[in-house]
Order: structure tokens, then C-alpha cells, then sequence
């Protein structure tokens, strides 16, 4: 490439990216939380890694509406009340996009756990019925000693076959998240896409399907757009958090504003969880980022 070609096209993208930033800093001197627009996509925040002021669940779900936010999404629910949950929804229209069903343990990659497992997710069902959810996160758990790899993504696969159709009856998507072991999830058994959507596939039921965390799919794999496309029949939830860091867009490597685009081109209408720290706990000016993001494309 022709040396000045190089530079203009450099300072070019460099000028785009400092107006954006620009058009964001501006839009939070004039209104205090932020003028930008929102963009074709529905984001659904998470409020444990978002904080908005903190307390119990109902009022940070009342912070989110005030944010802009359509929809939330949160950890395990045993320790929420979720009838004050279904209210604070109720008075907003916030949606809960999807939860967690239980934590790290048990883990569906050890037989021994599938009694107690069918169980959690019976009672997860219910508390999904009840505050609305369609959607939960199921977790694959960390490694097992003396098993494969191969042999505890076969017990996933048994135990998923097993409740599906528990979930098909309910109308309620099991959503199976593989995480990266490189930064965040060091021994967990399930990480990027390949054996995610293998897994799923062979599961076959359109009620369990990916949480397709592109922040863990990032570190692990990269190739974003390219990946997505090849494990799309298998998505069945986005989330987002930037790289590294784990902050909103903006703030790292990953361009979600292509991203954004990629998702909606395949068809992607439901919500996307931004399940990232907002930079120094600043809700607002990660929404504008948020907003920036989504509008650029």
C-alpha cells in the first residue's frame, strides 16, 4: 500500500473514533446522563455488574429504567425476592431478559449431580414463570478429576437430553454459556464455540441453545463475526463486555459496533446482556458508550 495512502487511511479512522468519543463527551456536558439516541438493539443490563446504586434487585431494576435500559438480567435468583422482583418490573416494563439457574456447582459435567440438577431446574422454572423470564443460563461446570473432556461434554449432552423437554413443556430456554479458562474461568469445562454448539446440536431441541457470551468468545477464540455466522442455528442469547477489562464497548479491542451489525443482519432481535463493569462504576457514561456503539453502524 502506497505509504500516504497508509497515513490517511490511519488518520481517517483515528479521526472517526475521537469524534465518537467527542459526540459522547458532549452528549453527557449538555444533560448530565447523556443525549445520544439508542440504536436498532435491545440491551439487557446486568444489574450485579453494574451496581446502580446498589440494594436489592427491585431497585436497581428501577436504576436501569431510569437509564433507558428495556430489559435486565441477573445472577442466580435464590437470594432475590422475586415477587418484589415481578412488582418493580410490573411498574417499569422492564423485562428480565434471563437469569442464572444455580451457580458454578453443581456441574452438569458429573452424573452424580443430574438428580439434584433436574430439580434445580424445576424450581428455576417456576421462578422464571413467575417474574417472566424466558430464558436461564445453565453452567457446564469446572473439570472433573479423572474425566476427559470428551467424557464430561457427553454428560452435559445426556443431562440436556433429559431436560429438555422440561424446558420445551415450560417454554422456558435452557441457555448453555461456555466461558474462557484463560483469564476469568481458569478449570471450567466448556470453552468457545466449537463444542458449545456441538453440544447443543446434538442436544437438538429449539429450547436449549448458547448464551453466546462474546466477551469469553473473544478471549478464547477471536474471529467474532466469522464464528457467530458458522454457530448461528445455536444461538440463543448474546452478551457483551469489551476486551480487556471487561468494561462496556468502547473501551477495549472488540468493534461491537460491527458486532451489532453481524448479529442483526443474522436475525438477532432479542436482547443482547451487558454483562461488564461499567469504567469507574460510571452507569451513565457507559450507557452512552453503550448507545454509540449501537448507532454507529
Amino acid at each position: 500500500m502506497d505509504p500516504n495512502r497508509r497515513h490517511f487511511m490511519l488518520t481517517a479512522a483515528l479521526g472517526a473514533a475521537a469524534a465518537t468519543t467527542s459526540s459522547v463527551q458532549a452528549s453527557q456536558d449538555a444533560e448530565g446522563t447523556g443525549t445520544l439516541p439508542w440504536g436498532k438493539t435491545r440491551f439487557a443490563v446486568n444489574i450485579e455488574m453494574w451496581g446502580l446504586g446498589g440494594g436489592p434487585a427491585q431497585n436497581r431494576i428501577r436504576a436501569a429504567a431510569k437509564l433507558g435500559y428495556p430489559a435486565v438480567e441477573f445472577w442466580p435468583w435464590r437470594n432475590k425476592d422475586l415477587e418484589q422482583i415481578r412488582i418493580a418490573c410490573e411498574e417499569t416494563g422492564i423485562e428480565v431478559a434471563q437469569f442464572t439457574a444455580w451457580p458454578f456447582t453443581p456441574g452438569m459435567n458429573d452424573p452424580k449431580n443430574h438428580d439434584r440438577i433436574g430439580k434445580e431446574i424445576a424450581e428455576s422454572i417456576a421462578a422464571a414463570k413467575k417474574i417472566g423470564a424466558r430464558k436461564m443460563t445453565v453452567i457446564a461446570g469446572n473439570d472433573q478429576p479423572g474425566m476427559t473432556q470428551e467424557q464430561m461434554h457427553e454428560n452435559v449432552i445426556t443431562g440436556l437430553k433429559k431436560w429438555a423437554p422440561m424446558a420445551e413443556d415450560a417454554g422456558v430456554m435452557l441457555i448453555l454459556e461456555p466461558m474462557n479458562i484463560r483469564v476469568d474461568h481458569k478449570g471450567h469445562c466448556l470453552y468457545g464455540s466449537p463444542e458449545a454448539v456441538r453440544i447443543c446440536r446434538e442436544v437438538g431441541s429449539p429450547m436449549v441453545k448458547i448464551n453466546w457470551d462474546l466477551y469469553h468468545m473473544q478471549i478464547t477464540e477471536g474471529d467474532l463475526c466469522r464464528r457467530m455466522r458458522e454457530g448461528w442455528d445455536q444461538v440463543g442469547y448474546l452478551q457483551l463486555a469489551d476486551n480487556p477489562g471487561r468494561r462496556e464497548p468502547g473501551t477495549g479491542e472488540i468493534d461491537y459496533s460491527r458486532v451489532f451489525k453481524e448479529a442483526w443482519d443474522l436475525g438477532y432481535r432479542d436482547f443482547i446482556g451487558l454483562e461488564c463493569s461499567p469504567t469507574d462504576g460510571n452507569a451513565e457514561r457507559a450507557t452512552e458508550r453503550v448507545k454509540a456503539a449501537d448507532t454507529a453502524w
